[in-house]
């Protein structure tokens, strides 16, 4: 069974499910020796008002907040950043409702203790367990699938936190089963009102200690944690206790704080994803400012530069194009640089790749002539290559006659004769007038005529 030292839960005290009741895990709650615990788990809320922020979820009148009074929610599933309040919510949920309470951390959990914890509440169905399994993305298909009968039953009702995106991490029959809550990084004024109170309250913060910190203070260290509260008071209680009793938190203890900032940002995981997506639609968009603030945040999130050198070669067809004919040959440059250069120097040729592909014209008619070809390759029927047009190597070719009849494009003025190349004529291309491709537009306009010319 989960226990408090494993899990770091204030409602599993090494307790088992089968004998714990609502009344023991209050009592438990009462007497946890909060002197150990960290600031961040000491300040959790105690009732759904207290929770900091996400009023689209917890505002009076809102769907939760019925569900909650009314104790007839079903599964639900909190997603969303680090520190947002996903397992406060959750905690909040058992104590209003006076519901058991058992927590497990996907992390170190396993499929045998998941088996014994349904097992226990399938024999104890009057008990209206709520089963909340933190970081829920890190089960596997086969542990998550364990999960179905019982939450189909109702043996337990599954409350599930996690940072990844729930399409891709929990299994769609979970998934469908639960009502999914998106929340968000806190604003810095709910982050500075929870820091304000955790200084000067003497219970369950700071207050004891009787330091102060001005407004700005407060806001300047709520800026820096980047809407992860938990991460905001674990430093300011850090902060708070390498200094002397009775003194104020000031600019200077926060610029120690600042110098050891780290972007949030997790490889191969939702901000991998979100962050390169906004950086091709900066590029995209030509908004070469906001395309080097994404750059720079991939790089000091430890990005691998090759990475986001590939995407800047995809944009360079996708979405510059024929508009600009160097925006191609220039990024396969920077992706070659940064195999043989390497970092930190390798930063300065994606930073000149950026910017010339975020300020260049853009043009998409490669990406949609190509579309096109597919759409006509699936839905009509297939064209041959006309016999004139037919390679004529080797005897039993030329018997056939392919080939003949082939006009030679170089014996007509600027190499443009009149012979079709397609059955079927299709237009699947159709240039921009975006930079270099606007001649483009004037050249095959020229031909046209030339084609008409010669076919009269």
């Amino acid at each position: 069974m989960p226990r408090a030292e494993d899990q770091g839960s204030l409602f599993a005290d090494d307790v088992r499910p089968s004998v714990m009741g609502v009344s023991a895990f209050v009592g438990k709650l009462a007497t946890a020796p909060r002197s150990r615990q960290p600031l961040a788990s000491r300040m959790r809320p105690r009732s759904i008002g207290e929770i900091a922020g996400q009023k689209h979820i917890v505002h009076p009148g809102n769907l939760l907040p019925r569900l909650i009074a009314n104790n007839r929610f079903g599964n639900l599933l909190f997603y969303g950043p680090p520190g947002c309040g996903k397992t406060s919510i959750a905690e909040v949920i058992a104590r209003e409702t006076k519901n058991r309470f058992i927590r497990v951390n996907a992390v170190m959990s396993n499929a045998t203790e998941l088996r014994e914890i349904l097992a226990t509440c399938r024999r104890q169905p009057e008990a209206n367990t709520i089963f909340f399994i933190d970081e829920l993305h890190r089960f596997n298909k086969l542990q998550q699938d364990l999960l179905l009968p019982d939450v189909e039953d109702g043996n337990v009702r599954l409350i599930g936190a996690t940072t990844h995106n729930p399409g891709f991490y929990v299994n769609p029959p979970l998934l469908s089963r639960s009502h999914l809550f998106r929340l968000e990084p806190l604003a810095v004024e709910d982050v500075v009102a929870v820091l304000r109170r955790a200084l000067y309250d003497s219970e369950r913060g700071l207050g004891l200690f009787g330091h102060e910190a001005s407004d700005k203070v407060l806001c300047d260290f709520a800026m820096l944690c980047d809407g992860d509260l938990r991460r905001a008071l674990n430093s300011l209680e850090v902060i708070a206790l390498s200094l002397p009793d009775k003194t104020s938190i000031t600019e200077q203890e926060l610029e120690v704080f600042a110098r050891e900032r780290r972007v949030r940002y997790d490889a191969n995981e939702d901000c991998h994803y979100d962050t390169i997506s906004v950086f091709i639609k900066s590029c995209r968009g030509g908004d070469p400012d906001a395309a080097m603030y994404w750059l720079a945040k991939m790089l000091a999130g430890g990005e691998d530069p090759r990475f986001i050198a590939r995407r800047l070669v995809i944009l360079a067809s996708e979405d510059v194009g024929l508009a600009d004919p160097q925006a191609l040959p220039l990024a396969v440059a920077a992706h070659q640089a940064c195999d043989f250069i390497g970092l930190p120097e390798a930063e300065l040729t994606l930073a000149h790749a950026t910017l010339y592909i975020a300020t260049a014209p853009k043009s998409n008619s490669a990406t949609l002539a190509l579309g096109e070809a597919h759409r006509v390759l699936k839905e009509a029927p297939e064209q041959q290559v006309p016999v004139y047009l037919r390679d004529k190597g080797g005897q039993a070719s030329k018997r056939v006659g392919y080939g003949k009849g082939y006009d030679y494009s170089h014996d007509f003025p600027e190499a443009i004769s009149p012979q079709q190349y397609l059955e079927k004529p299709l237009v699947l291309y159709t240039p921009k007038a975006s930079g270099s491709e606007s001649e483009i537009v004037r050249r095959l306009e020229r031909w046209r005529e030339l084609r008409r010319r010669a076919s009269c």
